[in-house]
């Protein structure tokens, strides 16, 4: 893995995911220049042979290589929280909002502009600790809502409705026996003890991937 080392008073480390080598070093200066520290990568593989405990990712949105969206699926998967901007040439519009609905917190256009980088990084520096932790939060509200039956999630949702036992009985024409039992086991999946702790962690999970706190 390539590294250029850190200058004095750098306050970020910027991790740079790009397979073409002019383009690395094009971007590893102008970090450099900037006074933060830079740890380039190859690709994927190498960012998952070495993953960043700190700082931001740039990575480049290539569309052969599963783009932006697949890097912030295996970060999730090392459970690497950081936050991730995206960047290429010419980006189509489709390929912005799908990097930003994935959890990329901006989209860089190459050529890059040093004012733009400037004003993209001090944005996310001064965000980036509330970031990882709603981030971190909203994933493990996801994993736990996932783990519920499809009634289950159903009786979730009426229940953030405002509905009592009685009320989501009658909407889902069950009992409201029935409608316990899969309260009772909802929350248990949830690890909660009250709704309102449920309801909380369904909002939670379904805060879109690139919120900040």
């Amino acid at each position: 893995m390539e590294q250029i080392k850190e200058c004095s008073g750098a306050r970020l480390v910027l991790h740079i995911v790009e397979a073409e080598s002019r383009v690395r070093a094009m971007l590893a200066r102008i970090c450099f220049e900037m006074g933060y520290h830079a740890e380039v990568y190859t690709g994927v593989e190498e960012i998952k042979n070495f993953p960043p405990k700190s700082g931001v990712i740039l990575a480049r949105d290539n569309a052969d290589r599963g783009g932006v969206s697949h890097l912030i699926d295996i970060l999730a998967e090392m459970s690497v929280h950081l936050p991730v901007i995206a960047f290429d040439a010419c980006p189509h519009p489709q390929r912005i909002v799908e990097a930003i609905k994935a959890g990329a917190l901006d989209y860089l256009e190459l050529p890059l502009e040093r004012e733009r980088v400037a004003r993209c990084l001090l944005r996310v520096a001064t965000e980036i600790d509330e970031f990882s932790l709603a981030r971190r939060r909203m994933l493990e509200a996801r994993a736990r809502v996932a783990s519920l039956s499809q009634r289950e999630r159903e009786v979730l949702d009426w229940l953030a409705k405002g509905l009592t036992n009685k009320g989501i009985a009658r909407e889902l024409n069950i009992s409201h026996r029935t409608v316990e039992v899969h309260r009772f086991n909802m929350m248990n999946k949830l690890d909660v003890r009250h709704a309102v702790e449920a309801v909380r962690l369904m909002y939670d999970a379904d805060q879109p991937a690139s919120m900040s706190a």
